[in-house]
């Protein structure tokens, strides 16, 4: 199926309504010029729906979509376990994370590092998460949704990669640089909207397709008798993907610690819950979230394990020339990664496909604004403020966040088509997230829960987490990924706490944050969503365990 003229009309009508969206609800109001809380934070003004569905829309973008289903592909359904177990993870953020950071009113996870530790360790972290998130995040987003682009309304063979990289930049920067954080939202919950219809398109349009029959139901039962053993979700040893997926340490080890990571002190992911209007109101959109991890498998890794049955076309399977030679790269490998928007191009018709396409676009696009704004906003309140213009007006303050903002996109346009020769790209992304984010998370937690916890523990535990991850990951230490992290994590908080106890005699350190229970109570309808979810999530590996 090529991409036709109601296709790129349906296309062009999304880009013009997000854009005019963005625009309209971030516009200045009359008398009111825009200041740092309204251009970071939305003024504090997002209501639970909003939260939770610009947190889905801001995590789901095209590592997941794109990455997610290369690796249902060559994985299966255990690739599941980073959503499933981040409907838990949101539990946890939401009840003893969430009611601290909204508490001491910050607009930045490395401002609340300063608060609790000092300002060398904030500044430190700081620069780390902006090249995290230019150098990893923003590059590898841009990276795979050009390549979705260019293999859909291209050839896939590279031809259009600059033009769809360019042209992604475009749409995110025409509202987020000029809206901040209320663009991003508020366009968010319009465009997860999208993404979740779009994807649910792709996967009963793949389902039907899969046999010469047809029917949903009936493709269905074909994977899943077919390709059985891709809807296991604990690996064991002898499984080839056992390295990035080790079993039953993915429920009980490394894990969480890219979970707890990920969604408790990602700047990116936490900046819009430290918008709600309260911290209920928070919570809430933390809930409406982890309900919307749960569907998020159904449109991102099932497709990959349709696309999987159909390239070893097994009995029973419909049958399509040349679909091995479209996976097969000039070394041999598989391009795991074109599995999604190959299945696009073979089974949509036209208008759908245009409709797809623009749910894809927006899962791309709300994923950079919000990395954009993320990074303006710890660049600009964490650096520039306190070290280049410490009288900043609001007016200088918001126009440097957008010029960093932009710098930070041409950064990434620029380095995205250096990923050409990675096979999984969501791995690849885990992986090296996965080098610093166990010693960030051992600070994080023995700052939040022990008081004894000093500035230069946190200090050496961070620095020393990185050269205990490289010592892992080295060949001869043969560890999953997944292992090494949570080994990172335990080391990181031993030398943590040793450090600490050797240079701080006193009972607690004098920055130590102090809790009450009140703090950490949640609402009835908190409590019910939070059971309801790991019930679901509990269920859902006793069926595929």
């Amino acid at each position: 199926m090529t991409f036709t003229t109601i296709d790129i009309i349906v296309f062009s009508l999304y880009c013009l309504l997000i854009v005019g969206i963005g625009l309209w609800v971030s516009r200045d109001k009359e008398g009111h010029q825009k200041n740092a809380e309204d251009y970071f934070l939305a003024g504090k003004s997002l209501p639970w729906w909003a939260i939770g569905a610009s947190l889905i829309a801001a995590n789901i973008s095209a590592e997941q979509i794109i990455g997610m289903s290369g690796s249902g592909f060559a994985v299966g359904l255990a690739i599941a376990s980073y959503e499933w177990m981040a409907a838990v993870t949101l539990i946890v953020v939401g009840k003893y994370f969430l009611p601290i950071f909204i508490e001491k009113e910050i607009f930045t996870i490395p401002e609340f590092v300063e608060q609790r530790f000092n300002t060398t360790l904030k500044t430190i972290l700081a620069v780390f998460w902006i090249a995290l998130f230019v150098f990893v995040n923003l590059t590898t987003v841009l990276y795979l949704g050009a390549l979705a682009l260019d293999t859909i309304m291209g050839t896939g063979d590279g031809s259009l990669m600059i033009y769809a990289l360019i042209g992604l930049s475009a749409i995110a920067a025409a509202y987020s640089l000029y809206g901040g954080l209320a663009a991003v939202a508020w366009t968010d919950v319009l465009q997860v909207g999208l993404l979740v219809l779009g994807g649910f398109v792709v996967t009963f349009a793949g389902l039907y397709n899969v046999t010469p029959e047809g029917g949903i139901i009936n493709g269905l039962v074909h994977i899943y008798e077919v390709a059985g053993e891709k809807f296991t979700m604990i690996l064991d040893e002898s499984n080839p993907e056992y390295k990035n997926l080790p079993g039953i340490a993915v429920l009980i080890g490394g894990m969480w610690v890219a979970n707890l990571y990920y969604w408790g002190f990602n700047q990116y992911i936490i900046q819009r819950t430290l918008a709600a209007k309260s911290l209920k109101e928070s919570q809430k959109g933390i809930i409406f979230a982890g309900f919307l991890k749960l569907i998020i498998p159904l449109i991102v890794v099932i497709p990959g394990i349709i696309v999987y049955v159909l390239y070893n076309q097994p009995e029973g399977t419909t049958q399509i020339t040349g679909i091995v030679d479209a996976f097969t790269q000039s070394d041999g490998s598989i391009k795991y990664d074109n599995a999604y928007p190959w299945l696009m191009k073979i089974f949509l018709s036209p208008g759908f496909l245009g409709l797809v396409v623009a749910a894809l676009a927006a899962a791309i696009v709300s994923s950079v604004a919000s990395m954009l704004n993320s990074v303006a906003t710890i660049f600009t309140m964490d650096i520039y403020i306190p070290y280049i213009n410490q009288e900043a007006t609001d007016k200088q303050t918001v126009n440097m966040g957008r010029i960093t903002a932009g710098v930070a996109l041409l950064t990434a346009v620029f380095m995205a088509p250096q990923l050409d020769n990675v096979p999984q790209v969501f791995q690849y992304i885990q992986e090296y997230t996965g080098m610093v984010s166990p010693g960030i998370l051992a600070v994080f937690l023995m700052g939040l829960f022990w008081k004894k916890t000093t500035s230069k523990g946190a200090i050496y535990g961070v620095l020393a987490s990185v050269v205990i991850a490289v010592f892992l990951k080295t060949p001869a230490v043969q560890l999953p990924f997944l292992d090494q992290m949570f080994y990172t994590l335990i080391s990181t908080i031993a030398i943590i706490a040793g450090v600490s106890l050797t240079t701080n005699p006193q009972d607690e350190d004098p920055k130590a944050i102090h809790t009450t229970a009140e703090l950490f109570k949640t609402s009835p309808a908190f409590n019910i969503g939070a059971y309801v979810i790991l019930v679901l999530v509990a269920v859902l590996y006793a069926v595929f365990w």
